[in-house]
């Protein structure tokens, strides 16, 4: 039986996250996004899943979406990813690093493009405030309202209700990854995460 993976914030249907991070053969996925011109399977905001049942899912996946919240909604948001995941399930997480790219702001390096994704060349402006080119079209689901540090996040998951939790810093794009679980992790998950414990990117909420 093929696994579930909620892919929140889902975006374009054209972009999917099965055959490049899950294997399509083994995951099914189900897209959620506030937008219905992107035609997402359900209709929601993240801070409130309800059309997701309680312990449905296998896994969420949730790529540059936190950011958009305001402060006090992202931890309302992290339960609702707790919610809906099977207890064992696994969270996975994209947002930006702010305390990577306040270093290229201290270096007054903020309108400099300092790497390129799939929409264009990227500035610290936009990894603070919002990819530019989409607020300036009359977007304002781009800007961003709230910011991380792999002690902030980490410490915003565990008190979520997640456990064990790995963070690590992909400094190509400036952003932090998260693996989280919902307890009890499995066996096999516990024995990958004291595997991802050896790897040199690895932030602990700690450390």
């Amino acid at each position: 039986m093929l696994k579930t993976v909620l892919n929140v914030g889902c975006g374009q249907r054209a972009i999917s996250i099965l055959g490049t991070s899950l294997p399509a053969d083994e995951w099914r996925e189900l897209r959620l996004d506030i937008d219905p011109d992107v035609d997402p399977d359900i209709v929601a905001s993240m801070t409130d899943m309800a059309p997701v049942p309680d312990g449905s899912v296998d896994a969420v996946w949730s790529s540059h979406n936190l950011e958009h919240l305001d402060p006090h909604e992202v931890p309302v948001t992290l339960r609702e990813f707790l919610r809906v995941l099977k207890p064992g399930g696994t969270l996975l997480l994209t947002v930006p690093d702010l305390q990577a790219v306040a270093k290229l702001v201290a270096e007054d390096r903020l309108d400099e493009a300092v790497y390129e994704c799939r929409q264009g060349p990227i500035r610290p402006l936009d990894v603070i405030y919002g990819y530019g080119p989409a607020l300036a079209a009359g977007n304002r689901f781009m800007a961003h309202r709230t910011g991380f540090t792999p002690n902030l996040l980490g410490r915003l998951l565990q008190e979520a209700g997640f456990e064990p939790v790995a963070i690590w810093r992909r400094a190509a794009a400036y952003e932090l990854q998260v693996k989280a679980f919902r307890p009890p992790a499995s066996a096999a998950a516990l024995e990958e995460f004291g595997s991802l414990l050896q790897t040199p990117a690895l932030r602990t909420p700690a450390g």
